[in-house]
């Protein structure tokens, strides 16, 4: 029989556990639970009061900011501050607003440099005539009266700081004028009682910190420029070659120039209208500044044979970079900046110039007008200073090398033969053989040049000297040491430029005792020939 259980919640009879009052297991949890969170123990509020919830804060308002005022157009430039030497010119503008508006933000003031003569000389300089100013008139609050002059040991430098002459004090009346040096020997200028060191911009407005572009535009953005840097390899010419190449050409307007070649090549530099400006012409020029194009081109070569050309910009013409070939070219390396859209040149430089054209030494030479010998030297007495060397045997030519035809050497011989070919030559030298190469029908040496003792031309450290044949005369090997004696050869078309050992030439090796011969051979010279 069912009954009721506790607190009216009914329960079968005869249950397993016998009858009485029991409690589901669930409502004594629960109950204990409650106990357990009225003791306190427990941070949180009870089980089963109601918590609130804090509602989120709500966003503030952004706050109104107050509008600018707004820049007037700039005033016209005010006289400038000095009549020479250095000065400012000023300009100001107005900052244009409502009672309800911030101030503009910008200086209300902008200075610029004057492009001024400079002061004539013995005159006074600027801060100087500032202080001789008050020369004379009373200061300090007495009646004394003295003569100023410039004071730079005070702290603030853009004060006009003057000493009191034959006295040990200084005074300060003020600011200096703007455009004053801040120290002697600095270029940096007081404006408005401050020293702007450095910040002149290229636009001539101090403090601007404008500044040219890679293509020397004032302000420009590198966006606007093209940069030009390649590698030039030519393709060797035939052997023996020896003259000019074209390399490429810098167009006018061109900046930051660079042209570099590490070899016994030499770089040349033609106008556009031909003229010749480095290294033309078969003579080497000597490294340091030129004035070409509108600009300056600064050119060094180093002892290991390396030479840069180097100019600012902007070229006011183009300019022709070449060659001046000695060996096979390894690569000429040129850069150079130019506005974009500017005709650039292309990989191969075919436009026209005037020029030598390159010719190998062994093709076909051009017909050469007929030339009138040199006299031949009077004839002396055996044994006398002037005695002519021994000719050739007739016929003899290269041709008659080529069809093997090659005579006996007939090197010269005895102190008249040394004193001829000593005043008759054009380089005399001490050299050693590096190097000997077929070339056609020529013999071409590499020689180390030891000693110079007479050198018409320009003579370096290592030169090729051709011998116009094969057939070994004169005499040379490699590694030996020789005391030579040759010529100058400049072909009819002028893109040859060789020094030339004749067959018949003086050509003996070095010892001490032709060391000394040699010397005494140049006081029986008369007055060098001019070149």
């Amino acid at each position: 029989m069912a009954g009721w259980g506790c607190r009216g919640v009914p329960v079968p009879s005869g249950g397993p556990h016998g009858a009485g009052c029991r409690q589901p297991w669930w409502l004594l949890l629960l109950a204990w639970l409650s106990l357990g969170c009225a003791g306190g123990t427990a941070q949180g509020p009870a089980l089963g009061t109601p918590v609130r919830v804090p509602e989120p804060p709500a966003p503030a308002r952004p706050r109104r900011q107050p509008a600018r005022g707004t820049w007037g157009p700039w005033g016209p430039w005010s006289s400038c501050s000095s009549s020479c030497g250095d000065g400012v010119a000023l300009r100001t503008r107005r900052c244009l607003r409502s009672t309800e508006e911030e101030p503009c933000t910008g200086d209300p003031r902008q200075y610029r440099l004057c492009q001024l003569q400079g002061c004539p000389g013995g005159s006074v300089p600027f801060r100087a005539m500032q202080c001789s100013l008050y020369d004379n008139k009373p200061v300090l609050g007495t009646q004394a009266r003295y003569r100023w002059v410039p004071f730079h040991g005070a702290p603030n430098v853009c004060d006009l700081n003057c000493l009191a002459m034959g006295h040990n004090f200084y005074y300060t009346f003020g600011r200096v004028l703007d455009g004053t040096r801040c120290s002697p020997g600095s270029s940096d200028l007081c404006v408005g009682g401050r020293c702007l060191v450095g910040s002149v911009g290229c636009d001539g407005i101090l403090g601007s910190g404008t500044q040219p572009d890679a293509c020397g535009q004032c302000g420009g953005g590198h966006d606007t420029c093209l940069f030009v840097h390649r590698l030039f390899q030519g393709t060797d010419p035939s052997s023996g070659y020896f003259g000019y190449m074209n390399v490429t050409k810098i167009p006018a307007g061109a900046t930051h120039i660079k042209v570099t070649d590490k070899s016994r090549n030499y770089l040349a530099l033609m106008t556009s209208d031909g003229r010749y400006v480095l290294n033309g012409d078969w003579s080497i020029a000597w490294p340091g500044p030129y004035e070409v194009a509108g600009t300056q081109l600064h050119y060094a070569r180093a002892p290991d044979g390396t030479e840069t050309l180097e100019a600012p910009g902007p070229t006011d013409e183009d300019l022709h970079v070449m060659v001046l070939l000695q060996e096979p070219n390894p690569g000429i390396e040129y850069e150079f900046w130019l506005p974009r859209g500017h005709p650039q040149p292309g990989r191969v430089d075919t436009s026209p110039l005037r020029q030598p054209q390159p010719r190998g030494a062994g093709s076909p030479p051009p017909p050469e007008p007929p030339v009138t010998p040199a006299p031949a030297p009077p004839t002396q007495p055996r044994g006398s200073a002037m005695e002519p060397p021994p000719r050739s045997p007739p016929g003899w030519s290269v041709a008659g090398a080529t069809a093997g035809q090659c005579g006996r050497c007939r090197p010269p011989k005895g102190r008249s033969q040394r004193i001829w070919h000593f005043c008759q030559s054009d380089f005399v030298f001490q050299g050693q053989i590096l190097a000997q190469r077929l070339v056609g029908q020529e013999t071409r040496y590499e020689v180390e040049v030891k000693t110079p003792y007479r050198h018409r031309f320009p003579l370096v450290s290592r030169e090729y000297v051709w011998v116009p044949n094969i057939c070994g005369c004169p005499r040379l090997r490699e590694g030996g040491e020789y005391l030579l004696m040759a010529q100058r050869h400049v072909n009819y078309e002028r893109t040859l430029n060789r020094i030339l050992l004749q067959d018949n030439g003086y050509a003996r090796p070095w010892t001490p005792r032709e060391d000394r011969l040699v010397r005494e051979a140049a006081q029986h010279c008369p007055q060098p020939r001019p070149p």
